[in-house]
């Protein structure tokens, strides 16, 4: 999996690459973080959460950008950062899989670019595109695209720019949630699951590759509007509630139960319809083959009851994600973080681990 911009034709010196912070931006926050190299492996270095005003990104697009500048500006100063890893939302991002003839890099690069609009609603001269081989053979070869408009890419570095940030790469966010929470060995398609606050990113990765991504507007912040509007309660104590009792049945005095359960249900409908999509529906040169797993991650993740749900319903071994499995042995070195609140940083730690694994 390879970052949509740079690193192909500009690598990062080691001793820059070594250095940076991982930035994940979503609508209402900024979550940064650093890998640092110890004596037992990769350790979690500094990390926060910034929270964002209403509407200065939404749905991805910086919409405020004299906010935003000042939000990292502050970061900037107290974590005295410069080189960063940046996280692109889903919403702004397309991606794509192609079967080409087997061509020199720059020629499977102008043959690429010829194809971009057959598969993106952007004209090819607005669009920033990278690519990874997935397979190869003597006479052809697979590759995902990764694409998006030329003027999200310049929001992003004008922004950046302003506060005094070099970015080292721009990364599909689901990418990097895949670097994190699939072990590297893993060949096999994984469904995974980012839950976060007010949207979930559903993604297939295999071998090292997403080949499927999507967002729904259902997130943790959703489920908490519906108990609050059901038991006509605060936004604060419908959470509160959501927390102590999540979608547990078996809690005598949960009376959320079947109203977080409508939520999530819908979620459950949408990720069955994703699954029997991919099962039944084969590109030429790509073969799909059967997802076994779904992995969950993000902050909405933590929700009680939620695997054993998912896993009843979608006839399949559900689990939370282990933030740390491509990082560090949890039994020589306990990362300080909980793992609760590992979950929803797991675009920050793949993104950091872009530091070590990129060729």
């Amino acid at each position: 999996m390879v970052p949509l911009l740079y690193n192909r034709y500009f690598p990062t010196p080691a001793y820059l690459a070594m250095n940076s912070f991982a930035l994940d931006i979503s609508d209402q926050s900024i979550k940064y973080g650093e890998l640092v190299p110890s004596a037992y492996g990769l350790r979690l270095g500094r990390f926060n959460k910034e929270k964002i005003p209403s509407g200065v990104v939404v749905s991805g697009r910086i919409e405020k950008s004299e906010e935003l500048v000042k939000i990292l500006r502050t970061i900037k100063t107290r974590e005295d950062m410069h080189f960063i890893r940046v996280s692109l939302p889903e919403e702004q991002i397309y991606l794509f899989t192609l079967s080409l003839p087997k061509l020199s890099d720059m020629d499977l690069r102008d043959t690429i670019m010829l194809q971009l609009e057959e598969h993106i609603p952007i004209p090819a001269l607005e669009t920033i595109f990278d690519y990874a081989i997935i397979s190869e053979d003597e006479t052809s070869i697979l590759v995902q695209v990764v694409a998006t408009a030329r003027t999200t890419i310049e929001s992003y570095m004008s922004v950046f720019e302003r506060a005094g940030l070099v970015p080292l790469s721009f990364e599909l966010e689901a990418q990097a949630i895949a670097r994190a929470v699939v072990p590297r060995n893993e060949m096999s398609p994984v469904m995974i699951i980012d839950l976060g606050h007010s949207r979930t990113g559903i993604s297939i990765a295999s071998a090292g590759h997403v080949l499927f991504t999507t967002t729904i507007d259902i997130g943790g912040e959703s489920l908490t509007q519906m108990i609050s509007k059901n038991f006509e309660i605060s936004f604060d104590k419908a959470e509160e509630m959501k927390r102590s009792y999540g979608i547990d049945d078996v809690h005598p005095a949960n009376d959320v139960f079947p109203v977080i359960v409508n939520g999530i249900s819908v979620l459950r409908d949408e990720l069955n319809k994703h699954y029997i999509y991919w099962k039944t529906h084969e590109d030429d040169h790509l073969k799909h083959e059967k997802i076994n797993r779904i992995v969950l991650c993000g902050e909405g993740s933590n929700l009680s009851g939620i695997t054993e749900y998912l896993e009843t319903s979608m006839m399949m071994n559900v689990i939370h994600a282990n933030p740390w499995v491509n990082i560090s042995n949890m039994e020589v070195s306990v990362p300080e973080m909980s793992f609760e609140e590992s979950l929803g940083y797991v675009t920050v730690l793949g993104l950091a681990l872009g530091d070590y694994i990129y060729d």
